[in-house]
């Protein structure tokens, strides 16, 4: 038995439970997988059974519970340092955790406008001037990474980090609703949907039983 758990919610619709499954795909750990079917009516049920926060994701490690999508990146790292889910450099690095910070506490008005439906396209959305605001804030973000980070790679820091893990959600709510990106940051999203693991999660996405399209 793998002493990881990870609790996630729908891989259709659950943004920040992707966070957290990318982080552990990255991490190399074998662990298993308790997913929680979202909006249904065993839901809250199972929620109070797995998760202190009744949200998705949490990772349980032994006897250690971790319920907060950027803890759970964050301990990974320190554990697994060889996966290298942050770059070494040490600017770079502190770039990266304020990109991955102002998407854990910001960009309210495009997640209430726009929730994750990875299946979906064409999806319409009322793109107040507050989304647009948040989706411009994220293109600068992509675009200052890009800029000074492409010669490294195709990533926000030019390798894969937490960072573009933090903003996969956002890459895939951009195809939905059909948002037009500049140059660098529609490349940067093509290469973050290339990513092995994004694939797999969208793999399994697709084939979920659940429809929820009030969600």
């Amino acid at each position: 038995m793998s002493e990881f758990t990870l609790v996630i919610g729908n891989k259709n619709y659950s943004s920040w439970s992707l966070r957290g499954w990318l982080a552990l795909e990255a991490s190399g750990a074998a662990y298993q997988e308790q997913l929680i079917p979202l909006d249904q009516p065993e839901t809250p049920g199972l929620l109070a059974k797995w998760s202190p926060s009744l949200r998705v994701p949490v990772l349980y490690h032994g006897p250690l519970t971790i319920w907060d999508s950027l803890a759970i990146g964050e301990y990974l790292h320190e554990l697994f340092p060889q996966a290298r889910l942050w770059p070494e450099d040490r600017e770079a690095r502190a770039w990266g955790r304020c990109l991955a910070a102002e998407m854990h506490s910001g960009f309210m008005a495009l997640r209430e406008a726009c929730s994750m439906d990875m299946r979906a396209r064409g999806r319409q959305a009322v793109f107040t001037p507050e989304v647009e605001g948040d989706i411009a804030r994220i293109v600068e973000l992509w675009e200052t990474s890009r800029a000074n980070y492409g010669h490294l790679g195709p990533f926000l820091l030019g390798a894969y980090s937490l960072a573009d893990i933090f903003y996969a959600p956002v890459v895939s709510r951009f195809l939905t609703y059909g948002v037009s990106l500049p140059e660098a940051s529609a490349a940067y999203s093509e290469a973050l949907r290339g990513h092995p693991a994004y694939q797999r999660w969208y793999a399994a996405a697709e084939v979920e039983p659940w429809d929820l399209p009030d969600h």
